[in-house]
């Protein structure tokens, strides 16, 4: 009973931040339709900016934790205006869009490797907040890291927050009605240029946030990118489009991965997560809270 527990927290801990990396998928999905496989390299990026805002600019954490944000909602929006504004345009087939986002992908990450170094960075302990060193808090037979409980409590706060905001302000009604129908919002008025501005500058700062959560718990590192690949599984999972689907599937998905390692074998999780993308695409290509639309990629 104790090790159900311990994975069973585990895997709530590490699918808080999937639901990060996932939401920021849906949100592109649920506006333009196509799968933003540069997501990933804007989450490392987020993670350089955390490190260096602490370890370069001497910043707080806090401060550090802004600008990161700040900076990866900057990032995903000039990647928008530069690479797909030209293909929304010309009116691109959704392909065309996938394939540009993979080449951005490539692009960052071998940027990041010719610039920065593939070496792995490490966030220095003294310079992160004292609920978040090292150490774990004991719940009975569970013991739960500190950085564990702080991953939590941020990701629960910023979710809350977006879904506070796309429900019940009046922007939000429009980015609702936007990933309705785009044709049918610009002739009632709203201005979808800004929308789609806004939903990457909205997935961008959580991709931020994500990457410097994953990077206190584990490392900085430019391949780090395709380790979000769980994230797009998770969002796949859940529905692309969906934000409580995109929770959902993270949240099964580390589940899932956590009792195979706990009660199988860690080399089995990422053949399990894979299976469970196949299985979802043949049985249930729009995903367990997803909607069926057509011409979707």
């Amino acid at each position: 009973m104790a090790q159900f527990l311990q994975q069973l927290v585990n895997g709530i801990s590490i699918g808080s931040i999937y639901a990060l990396m996932a939401v920021g998928y849906s949100l592109v999905y649920s506006i333009m339709n196509f799968s933003n496989f540069a997501h990933g390299s804007v989450i490392m990026l987020g993670a350089y900016f955390g490190y260096f805002c602490l370890t370069l600019l001497g910043l707080p954490f806090g401060l550090a934790f802004f600008l990161a944000a700040c900076g990866t909602a900057l990032v995903a929006v000039v990647i928008e205006r530069l690479a797909y504004k030209p293909l929304r345009d010309r009116k691109a087939p959704f392909l065309y869009f996938i394939i540009t986002a993979m080449g951005m992908s490539i692009f960052i990450d071998n940027g990041v490797i010719a610039t920065i170094g593939p070496t792995p960075k490490i966030f220095p302990l003294a310079r992160l907040p004292e609920f978040i060193r090292g150490g774990t808090i004991k719940l009975g037979v569970v013991e739960v890291g500190r950085v564990d409980v702080a991953m939590f409590v941020i990701t629960v706060i910023c979710l809350v927050a977006l879904i506070f905001f796309i429900d019940y302000t009046r922007v939000g009604k429009a980015i609702q009605a936007t990933a309705y129908n785009m044709k049918a919002s610009a002739l009632m008025g709203i201005n979808t240029s800004f929308i789609i501005i806004l939903v990457f500058a909205i997935g961008g700062a959580l991709a931020g946030v994500a990457g410097v959560l994953y990077g206190i718990k584990y490392q900085v590192y430019p391949q780090m990118s395709g380790i979000t690949m769980k994230s797009f599984i998770a969002a796949v999972f859940g529905g692309l489009g969906s934000l409580p689907g995109a929770l959902l599937g993270s949240l099964l998905l580390a589940l899932i991965e956590t009792f195979v390692s706990g009660y199988l074998s860690t080399q089995l999780r990422d053949i399990f997560s894979f299976l469970i993308l196949i299985a979802m695409l043949v049985i249930r290509p729009s995903g367990i809270m997803g909607k069926s639309m057509e011409d979707k990629a």
